[in-house]
Parts: C-alpha cells; sequence; structure tokens
C-alpha cells in the first residue's frame, strides 16, 4: 500500500472549487509520478465513472474512482478541502476526497487493497485521523496502514476489514470468515426465524467498476447488522473476483439484500426468500433500514422477487416502466446483435460471390465442388441463413432474461421459434420475450413449500412459462402480429419519393442522438428486422441506417483536421483514431467528443446524419449486410451515391461543429496551458 500513496500524492489545502477541478488537482499529482500516461484520457475516464452515479457519500467523503488503460499501476491520491466540495453526497459537500486510479488489467491484489481501503472509510475513527492528519507524509502513512489508529484494533474481533492495516486483504478473508459460518440446520429456508437464533442475512453487493462502492456496502450491512444482532454474510462480487458463499449459509438465511448496480452474477442461489434490491449507494447510506425492510418482509411470509434486475440495470431502484423497458428490450438487442452480424455478412458475401440466383443453390450436403466458386458461395449464404435464423429467437430470450434473469431463457427462445413460425417476425419476437419474462415473474410471485423451491428454476418455471408462452403466441397474439409485420413488410416495399427522404431523415437523426445509445440501437434494430423478410425497401433503409452511423466520427475526425485550433490536443489525437473508426462504421469513436462539448457536437453530427439518410434514400441505396464501414461497398447497391452521401453529411456536420465551436467567446486550448484548457471544455 506505500507504493500506491507517498507524500507528493497528498494534498491537505485542496482549494479545488468543482469535483471536476478536484479531480483534475489529484490526477496531476499522479501524471507527475508516471502513474498516469494521458490526463485528459484518465479524467475522461472518471468523469464517465462519475456520470454513472455520484461518488460521494455520508460523512463527508468523495471517492472519484476509475478503470483506466492511462493508468500504469494502481494508485491512490487524496485531497483534504477546508470549504468542502459537492460530489452528490445527500448529506452535503465532502471534505475527505480518494482519488482511486486502477489500470485496466489491475492485478486481483492491487484491487483488494484499494478495496480495503474502502472498507475503511466507513470507520468515523479512521476519517477522523485523516482530518486531523498535519502533514502529507503523516496522512499518506496513516492510510497505507503503518500509523494506523490504535482505536481501529478491536474491530478485528467482527472482521478483518477493519484490521488496521488497510493493506490486508480484507475482501478476500471476510468472505471466507462468512462462507465459512456454520448453521444449525442444513435444511431450507424456514418461514420466519427460529426463536433464540439471530435474524440470518445474506448480502450481495457490487458497482461498475467495483473498487470502493462494493466493498464500501459491505461493510455498513455487517456493521448496522452488528449493531442490532443480525448475522450478515456478504458476498463482494468486486473486480478482485468473488468468493461465493457457503451454500449452507444462503440456505439458512431469512432474507436477502442486493445492493448492486450491475447484474448480480448467479443470483438463482438466492432464490425463494424475502428480498430487497436497491442500487448499492443505498447499501451505504441506509443499511440499517434495508435490515429493517427485509425483516419485515419476512415477518409477513413475503418472497419479494417483485423488483427483477434487468441485465442492462444502470443500478437506480426507483427507476420507472419506460426506462426498464428499454432496457429489457436493449438486452435482447445487444445479444442478437452477434448473430445479425456473423449471419447477415455471411449472406451477403454469398450474394456478392455467387450472384443474386445463390439462394436457389441446392444444400451443400447434397453438392460441394471444392474447386468451384459457386459452391463456396453456396456454403457462405447458407451458413449465413442458418445463422440468421437465430435472430428472433435469440431476441426473445433475451428480452426475457432481461427481466426475469436465467428462468426467462427458456420461455423467451421457445416463444421466439413460435414467432418465427406464425411468420410474426422481429415483432413477433419483441412481443414473445415480453410475455415470456412477464410470465416468469408472475410465477416467481406465488409462495410455493420449501422442498419445491429447489426445482423451480429447472423444472417447474422453464415448464409452466413455456405453455403459457406457447398458448399466447400460437393462438391469441401470434396471428394478430403476423399481420402487422406483414403490413409493415408491404409497406417497406412501396416506400419511394419524399415519404422515403423523410424516413431517411428520422432514422439518421436517432443514429447520431446518443451514438450508440439506445436510440441509436432502435434505429438498428428496425433497420435489421427488415432484413428478416428482405425487399427493396427494407435493404434501402439498412443502407440508410449503415451510412448515417458513420457521419458522426467522420466529421469529428475532418473538423480536428480543418480547425485544429478549436480542439484540445488529445482531442486532436482521437481525431486521428476517428477516420478509421467512422470508416469502421463504430459510431461510439465520437463519444470523447461529444462527452467534451455535448452542446455543439450532437447537434452537428445529428444535422450530418439527417443529410446522409436522405440522400442514401433519395439515391435508392440498398444494403444486404447489416454492418456499415467501407468493407461492405461491394454489397452495395449504388456504391457510389452510397459514398456521396456519407462525404456530403461528413461535411455538413464537420461544417456546423467548426461553426459552433468558432462562435463561443472562449477559446478551448491555448497551446502554453494545455491542461487549464482541457478543464475548461470539459466544464463546457
Amino acid at each position: 500500500m506505500s507504493r500506491m500513496i507517498t507524500a507528493d500524492l497528498v494534498d491537505l489545502d485542496l482549494s479545488a472549487d468543482s469535483k471536476e477541478a478536484a479531480a483534475r488537482s489529484l490526477a496531476e499529482r499522479m501524471a507527475a509520478r508516471g502513474r498516469v500516461t494521458d490526463l485528459d484520457g484518465f479524467l475522461a475516464d472518471v468523469a464517465a465513472r462519475e456520470a454513472q452515479m455520484p461518488t460521494g457519500l455520508d460523512g463527508g467523503i468523495g471517492i472519484p474512482h476509475c478503470r483506466s488503460t492511462h493508468v500504469t499501476e494502481p494508485t491512490l491520491a487524496f485531497g483534504r478541502s477546508a470549504a468542502g466540495i459537492d460530489f452528490g453526497a445527500p448529506d452535503g459537500p465532502a471534505d475527505l476526497i480518494f482519488l482511486i486510479a486502477a489500470p485496466a488489467g489491475a492485478d486481483d491484489a492491487h484491487l483488494t487493497i484499494l478495496s480495503s481501503l474502502a472498507r475503511h472509510l466507513m470507520d468515523a475513527e479512521f476519517t477522523d485521523a485523516l482530518r486531523s492528519a498535519t502533514s502529507p507524509a503523516g496522512a499518506a502513512a496513516l492510510i497505507a496502514g503503518e500509523e494506523a489508529p490504535p482505536e481501529e484494533a478491536p474491530a478485528e474481533e467482527t472482521s478483518s476489514a477493519t484490521a488496521p492495516s488497510v493493506g490486508t486483504t480484507s475482501a478476500e478473508a471476510s468472505a471466507e470468515e462468512t462462507s465459512s459460518e456454520e448453521t444449525s440446520s442444513g435444511e431450507a429456508v424456514p418461514e420466519a426465524p427460529v426463536a433464540g437464533v439471530p435474524f440470518r442475512i445474506v448480502a450481495v453487493t457490487s458497482c461498475p467498476t467495483g473498487i470502493a462502492h462494493t466493498y464500501m456496502a459491505a461493510e455498513a450491512l455487517e456493521k448496522a447488522g452488528e449493531a442490532i444482532g443480525v448475522e450478515v454474510a456478504v458476498e463482494t462480487q468486486g473486480s478482485a473476483g468473488f468468493t461465493r458463499l457457503d451454500p449452507a449459509v444462503v440456505a439458512a438465511a431469512d432474507g436477502v439484500i442486493f445492493a448492486h448496480d450491475v447484474p448480480v452474477r448467479e443470483k438463482e442461489r438466492f432464490a425463494g426468500k424475502p428480498t430487497v434490491d436497491v442500487g448499492v449507494k443505498a447499501g451505504i447510506n441506509r443499511a440499517a433500514e434495508l435490515i429493517a425492510e427485509v425483516r419485515d418482509k419476512a415477518a409477513r411470509g413475503e418472497v419479494s422477487t417483485a423488483k427483477p434486475t434487468p441485465v442492462e440495470r444502470a443500478g437506480e431502484p426507483d427507476e420507472g416502466y419506460g426506462t426498464k423497458l428499454r432496457k429489457w428490450l436493449m438486452s435482447g438487442v445487444s445479444y442478437m446483435v452477434p448473430f445479425v452480424a456473423a449471419g447477415g455478412l455471411l449472406i451477403a458475401l454469398g450474394f456478392a460471390i455467387g450472384g443474386w440466383d445463390i439462394n436457389k443453390a441446392p444444400s451443400v450436403t447434397q453438392h460441394f465442388d471444392w474447386g468451384q466458386v459457386d459452391s463456396w458461395a453456396a456454403l457462405m449464404f447458407q451458413i449465413g441463413g442458418l445463422a440468421f435464423g437465430f435472430l428472433v429467437p435469440v431476441l426473445a430470450g433475451y428480452i426475457s432474461y432481461g427481466m426475469a434473469d436465467r428462468p426467462g431463457l427458456v420461455p423467451g427462445f421457445v416463444g421466439g421459434a413460435i414467432a418465427l413460425t406464425v411468420n410474426a417476425g422481429f415483432l413477433g419476437g419483441l412481443v414473445a420475450g415480453l410475455i415470456a419474462g412477464g410470465t416468469v415473474l408472475a410465477i416467481q410471485r406465488v409462495r410455493i413449500p420449501a422442498v419445491l423451491r429447489g426445482i423451480m428454476p429447472v423444472v417447474v418455471i422453464p415448464l409452466l412459462s413455456s405453455i403459457v408462452v406457447g398458448f399466447l403466441m400460437f393462438l391469441v397474439v401470434g396471428k394478430p402480429i403476423a399481420s402487422l409485420q406483414k403490413a409493415l413488410t408491404d409497406w417497406l416495399s412501396g416506400l419511394s419519393g419524399a415519404n422515403a427522404v423523410i424516413l431517411g431523415v428520422i432514422l439518421g437523426l436517432m443514429m447520431c442522438f446518443d451514438l450508440g445509445g439506445p436510440v441509436n440501437k432502435v434505429a438498428y434494430a428496425f433497420a435489421v428486422g427488415g432484413l428478416a423478410n428482405p425487399n427493396e425497401g427494407s435493404l434501402k433503409v439498412m443502407a440508410a441506417v449503415m451510412a448515417a452511423g458513420m457521419v458522426p466520427p467522420l466529421a469529428m475526425a475532418l473538423a480536428t483536421t480543418v480547425r485544429g485550433r478549436l480542439f484540445t490536443r488529445t482531442e486532436r489525437e482521437n481525431g486521428k483514431a476517428a477516420w478509421v473508426l467512422g470508416a469502421s462504421f463504430i459510431s461510439e469513436g465520437a463519444i470523447p467528443f461529444a462527452a467534451a462539448d455535448p452542446l455543439r457536437v450532437i447537434p452537428a453530427a445529428m444535422v450530418g446524419g439527417a443529410v446522409t439518410g436522405a440522400l442514401s434514400m433519395a439515391f435508392e441505396c440498398t444494403l444486404r449486410a447489416p454492418h456499415g464501414g467501407v468493407f461492405v461497398i461491394p454489397l452495395i447497391g449504388n456504391p457510389f451515391l452510397y459514398l456521396l452521401a456519407i462525404a456530403a453529411g461528413t461535411v455538413v456536420s464537420a461544417g456546423l461543429v467548426i461553426l459552433l465551436k468558432s462562435a463561443r467567446k472562449p477559446a478551448p486550448e491555448a497551446e502554453p496551458a494545455p491542461a487549464v484548457e482541457a478543464k475548461v471544455t470539459v466544464a463546457a
């Protein structure tokens, strides 16, 4: 630990007036010691983590942290602010700021030490000692565990996480201690706690980075339980991996607390128990309330699975239904995309090599000539067709998985296969996934005898949910959805003129609105859905969507080349990479620019995307491959006009972003003082 923090990484008079300025001040100390190779790149990673969830904690603590490719070794910097800095904590500004930097590939031992520090931050005596430190060397030694306050020693009786030395691998020790606890009975969970036996809770804590909040929530829950005589065993699913709780401990638990911002791994282990499901910060700030809530549910005999954990969950416990629905749908789309890419590209290559009649070729199992190009084209086309055939079942299966976790997979895939059988297509897959997930959640609400809980996930739930989904898809909703799918296909087939251009504008705007985010994925999914039943109109839509998605990174690359002085040094370097990213249809290549200056970059990108989408539709360009980029040009109908549409949108977008940046009052970067300029850009 003494290697991670030294006196020159401590600032006891931090004068920053914002969390961005505080992070920059501490990061500059890291950069001066060679721990950070790209200051602006690292700060962008810190800001991205902060955007997921504020890192302020009750008690005057701020813990900005991230894993970054710009960090050479695990490093900790500490700053103490007399005025306080707002990190989003409910109780006000933070005066103790810890900037935690971990390399993208940090080893488990280093991450465990940083996690141990996170647990120590829950100890008031430790933080009071830091507030009283009189020298940077003393503060660094205290954090490193070289001069730990003597008051911390007795806490070792309850958990090794509060041992005097922060370098102790406390997360592992705590997990081993909790996993080895013996229970008086190995039987299933009782309906209510046995008289004379302490109430027992198992908990899982996790956060996106897995360095700080994960272990702080664990410490808070353990201390809150100890204070009222409740046994709390916590499984920390952090960056250093996780040690599973002993199955006997899980089986004997009276309730479960999930305090997490990422999906709980192997969540089915905790099925059938009273459950409280919240974000990780609630585990830190409201530990006692969560324990009281789960005890109340157990007293009422309530087995709670009412708050599912979608695969794409961002960690907010009170998110609305619309937000949850979007996450469920995006879960299905994200798992579907690899099948679309592989299958669609193979089909397109089959057409490109063997011609448009390749779909009439006999099965390669009946006829294959190793020396004929047409045979290889038929092989690629047929492999691609089989891969593409999984599109709807995978979409439905993983929408259901996003809603109900692993028990939702079987009914979801069954529903997706039925959607193909009744010709309900892409829309049928969406509906089947939602029905399957909802059915599983409904079954999980039913109270069942303890002896049946073990077979619920593998027998009862798949059987009952498949029956319900099959009945609804075959006999109730399948045919109406198939009619709607046919109407949509016919509409796309007849799309021409002004209507086609307007659709191109809308799709172009959507592709460039959030640069790979949910709105972008909706436009992409709409285009891919058309490929399930390809016609001239759906191929035009695919071409417009792929072309518009290339515009944002190409526009930023062009703008940094033409007017480099309007951009920071880091942005100019990113601009060089954006040429390749844009040419490869990676819209995310524009994210660094949008994150630094969203009010100028995103509108400019959207205008350029709309121009490209409209021109592509007007030029009647087509594309059979579900991907963009220069390498699919041989598969494009009207390729020269397609490239012209992309070029036009790129020029419009680059010109607009240059105009908007030139119109602002402060200059983005003065070369003699790049650090100050980068700060101004982020603030903008």
